[in-house]
């Protein structure tokens, strides 16, 4: 059939399975638009208040649910507004097709009205991306954007079209829905060798990230776990891989991490590396990083095997594939004395102190589990809230906690919240955040509005950037530069103003009862919570130092 390039773009989403679409319309892309509209009762387009709310959407999206999220902008200052939710998704290998206009081919590069060379500026920050210049190559390289998005360490891809392709017509022939074909190439050998050093280990340990949810291997983890008796901790974007709830389980570990998860990473005499990349955060300095183990390393990504800590055995391919082969091959242990040292360890680890007259970090965290269940997801922007709902929120399920890790976007909460509620109607959706972050992203109140997508937003409100000051604390002798805007924003006021709900806790009791009423209201709603700007992000082991570098007051 003929169709022209805004009727076969629409076409080729609905054959890749695409129902949910985040944007934002402009000139470039109204042959889009225009399109999109026959298509409206198969593709659902959420409008945002801004390209890069509606990036983070489409992020969000696709952490929830494990398909690929889509956005499409117009050219210019539309695709521009994509980089920061492109660059998030990337560094934390997030499946996503960003869909740009740009101007007509007779128009590239004379600086027209709304030109910007958008493949250039993404080039370093996507998996791939593609410029359109035919009509007849649109319905192939879209095809292409979703295998590449979907397929191998997954990440974001971007197909800029001009607005002639989008005009012009050809022959359009349906195709098939692109499927993940990472094909592992891992030989019985080197599962052998991996499996011959874990079964020598006297004190194994499992370091394992988001990639183990990306390759849906979490029950394999925990298989590995449980038969050789392996305790293991998590980077902050690996979250519920393995619940809380799992004996095994140490929690997080890193920077901010418990002080025996770092301590058993350093004691190790095997440390087994799965689906993460050693990042600054986890290995603060890389040459005493778990210095006295042998380190196996197992990731999909080729290049970051010996990037940033040198391993004794690396697996390159994916994660289930090769715990699927592993696990059959690892005896059956008991580690007796090791579990004994590890749960010394954890009595030990400090534990933060109770005030029910004041609001603080951990209580909020622990009342927000205790409402919202198990089957919470919980969304946060970055900072120090990040770190408090990393370590007090009660993470049971993969792909329940999402965050920007990599990047670490201030802004992404409140876009990705909204995502991941669209995508999942029927869960709480908790969005966490502080008040500088807040004031980034709270625009996009007006989509939750506007869509009626009943996000609960809790503000943690120190009225400074909480761990700038942290840092200026710590390391700059109390000089607060720039970190103490003293804002006045009435939340309360500003939801009411946007058609939300608004809630103002100062202790305990109010929070409960304001969080109680919000997961009640089908609707917005923020909850403020007033903390004292002195609290503290702990532990703390500082960049470049080790576990004996460790700050716990």
């Amino acid at each position: 059939m003929i169709l022209n390039g805004s009727q076969i773009l629409a076409e080729v989403l609905v054959e890749q399975g695409v129902d949910t679409l985040f944007g934002y319309p402009g000139g470039a892309i109204l042959n889009i638009c225009d399109a999109l509209y026959d298509y409206r009762d198969e593709i659902k387009q959420y409008i945002t208040a801004h390209e890069q709310g509606a990036s983070h959407a489409a992020d969000g999206y696709a952490r929830a649910t494990g398909k690929t999220g889509v956005v499409l902008a117009t050219s210019g200052p539309g695709a521009t507004n994509l980089v920061t939710g492109i660059a998030t998704a990337y560094m934390d290998s997030v499946p996503m097709v960003a869909i740009t206009g740009n101007v007509g081919t007779d128009l590239i590069g004379r600086d027209s009205f709304q030109e910007v060379y958008i493949a250039g500026i993404t080039m370093p920050i996507t998996k791939h991306n593609f410029v359109v210049r035919r009509v007849e190559d649109l319905a192939d390289t879209l095809r292409a954007a979703f295998r590449i998005a979907n397929t191998g360490r997954k990440g974001p891809v971007l197909v800029d079209i001009p607005k002639d392709v989008t005009a012009a017509k050809c022959e359009f022939v349906p195709g098939k829905k692109q499927e993940n074909t990472y094909v592992t190439h891992v030989s019985d050998e080197e599962i052998e060798a991996a499996a011959d050093i874990i079964n020598k280990a006297r004190r194994p340990f499992i370091y394992f990230g988001g990639g183990v949810g990306s390759s849906k291997a979490c029950q394999d983890l925990r298989e590995l776990m449980r038969k050789a008796e392996i305790p293991a901790a998590h980077t902050l974007m690996a979250a519920g891989i393995v619940g809380c709830d799992e004996p095994l389980n140490l929690g997080l570990m890193g920077m901010h991490g418990r002080l025996s998860a770092n301590k058993a990473a350093d004691k190790a005499d095997v440390l087994i590396a799965v689906g993460t990349r050693f990042s600054d955060r986890v290995a603060l300095n890389t040459e005493k990083f778990a210095k006295d183990a042998t380190i196996i390393q197992i990731d999909i990504d080729p290049s970051e095997v010996n990037k940033n800590v040198i391993v004794d055995h690396s697996i390159v391919g994916d994660v289930k594939d090769i715990l699927t082969r592993l696990i059959p091959l690892v005896n059956e242990a008991k580690h007796t004395e090791w579990m004994e040292q590890i749960n010394k360890w954890r009595d030990e680890d400090k534990k933060p102190v109770d005030d029910p007259s004041v609001l603080k970090p951990h209580q909020i965290m622990a009342e927000i589990s205790r409402q919202a269940g198990e089957n919470a997801i919980y969304v946060t922007d970055v900072g120090q809230h990040q770190m408090w709902a990393a370590q007090f929120c009660r993470h049971l399920h993969s792909r329940s906690f999402l965050t920007s890790g990599g990047l670490g976007t201030m802004g992404f909460g409140y876009g990705a919240a909204i995502g991941a509620k669209i995508a999942f109607p029927n869960r709480p959706v908790i969005h966490i955040t502080g008040d500088g972050s807040f004031h980034m992203n709270m625009n996009e109140c007006c989509t939750a509005v506007s869509y009626n997508i009943p996000v609960v937003t809790v503000i943690m409100n120190n009225s400074v950037l909480g761990m700038v000051r942290q840092w200026q604390t710590v390391f700059y002798n109390r000089r607060y530069s720039g970190s103490e805007p003293e804002r006045v924003t009435d939340y309360v006021k500003v939801a009411e103003g946007f058609g939300a709900k608004g809630y103002r806790c100062e202790n305990l009791e109010q929070f409960s009862k304001a969080l109680e009423m919000a997961m009640k209201d089908n609707c917005p709603v923020w909850i403020e919570c007033v903390i004292d700007r002195e609290e503290k992000v702990l532990p703390m082991i500082p960049g470049g130092g080790t576990v004996d570098d460790v700050m716990e007051e």
